[in-house]
């Protein structure tokens, strides 16, 4: 008993294997885009924070004297001494 597959068979069995290796390609491919993505929204957000960590550094470093220390606190703050009125003005 002999088996003979025909060219039928052969292109139809081409065509799954090509299907199912697009699908799972593709499907990774998809993935791989969003990781890179995300890496670069991430990256985004590293050098932000950087900047706002070299802010915060040399913002700490003014603080330590007290001549800024109660200009900064004067200012954002709106803080006053108790014998002393304030008038806001707007630009």
């Amino acid at each position: 008993m002999k088996v003979s597959f025909g060219s039928r068979f052969w292109i139809t069995t081409t065509v799954i294997v090509v299907l199912f290796s697009m699908f799972f390609i593709g499907r990774h491919l998809v993935h791989a885009f969003g990781i890179k993505r995300d890496i670069a929204r991430l990256q985004e957000e590293e050098a932000h924070y950087r900047t706002r960590i070299a802010e915060d550094s040399t913002l700490v470093e003014h603080l330590k004297y007290d001549d800024y220390l109660e200009e900064f606190a004067r200012e954002r703050f709106r803080m006053q001494r108790p014998d002393e009125k304030v008038y806001m003005m707007k630009d």
